[in-house]
């Protein structure tokens, strides 16, 4: 079996003497692991690091085996990204949210949104919004997405500044007003109809992982027994000036409910 590709690397374990596992996201092969010989080696470890883009060759007796992998660097953007803290915390965590996808299942579309996450990620408050935005298209690839198109409520597609977190819809600013306490805010750099021209605030930013969070929880960690990475409030922490505290969010069975 040989098959060769693009990927991303997401992670490297060692393995024996000299040799590392190696774990990517390639474009047509989904999460994809392999053996690297000499990947422990220190003339290998500049390109053995997440973030950076190669060129894979794979090779294994049966489809079903680890196989070997032999990868030459395409775009090594990792030096980079890991001289800055949130750079640094933001690729751990998009990491973290690569392999909540099965191993070996084509993603491309997740791929392309990583890599281009990747590419623009220097400026804090832009590597932010593309988180949020990679997290949501997480959402939806696993089968979770929120429908942040129309009012779940009403059906209207205009001033859309609300969602329900027991549907995860949107909610227009007419229909959400008497529930606007028990609702989450919808950040202006999510919404349709924004044309990305006015900015944005620490507060939005914060909503928008709040947005995201809740609903990675509840649909995709908790029932995996996991929780948020530690690399996310790292990341947030080094974004914004007053971290998120995912624990202080109600829970959707405890508090108010609203009937969105």
């Amino acid at each position: 079996m040989e098959w060769t590709d693009e990927g991303i690397v997401l992670g490297v374990r060692r393995h024996g003497e000299s040799s590392a596992i190696v774990e990517l996201l390639t474009r047509s092969h989904g999460r994809h692991l392999g053996l690297v010989r000499g990947g422990a080696g220190s003339r290998m470890r500049p390109l053995l690091q997440p973030g950076n883009t190669v060129s894979a060759v794979w090779r294994a007796r049966l489809d079903e085996h680890l196989g070997t992998y032999v990868l030459e660097g395409t775009r090594m953007r990792a030096a980079t990204l890991l001289g800055a803290s949130h750079a640094a915390y933001g690729v751990t965590h998009l990491a973290s949210l690569a392999r909540l996808l099965p191993e070996r299942d084509p993603h491309e579309d997740i791929y392309e949104m990583l890599e281009q996450t990747l590419e623009d990620f220097d400026a804090a408050g832009e590597a932010a919004i593309h988180l949020i935005r990679f997290e949501l298209a997480m959402l939806t690839e696993l089968g979770f997405g929120l429908d942040l198109t129309t009012c779940v409520a009403s059906g209207v597609t205009t001033e859309l500044i609300y969602v329900s977190p027991k549907s995860g819809g949107a909610v227009s600013r007419q229909a959400g007003e008497p529930w606007r306490d028990r609702l989450l805010p919808l950040p202006p750099f999510l919404r349709e109809t924004d044309d990305g021209q006015s900015g944005w605030s620490d507060q939005d930013l914060l909503d928008g992982f709040e947005l995201t969070g809740r609903f990675l929880l509840r649909h995709v960690l908790e029932p995996r027994g996991q929780k948020h990475s530690d690399a996310r409030a790292g990341f947030i922490n080094a974004v914004v000036r007053k971290p998120l505290r995912m624990e202080l969010i109600p829970s959707p069975g405890g508090g108010g409910s609203t009937r969105m």
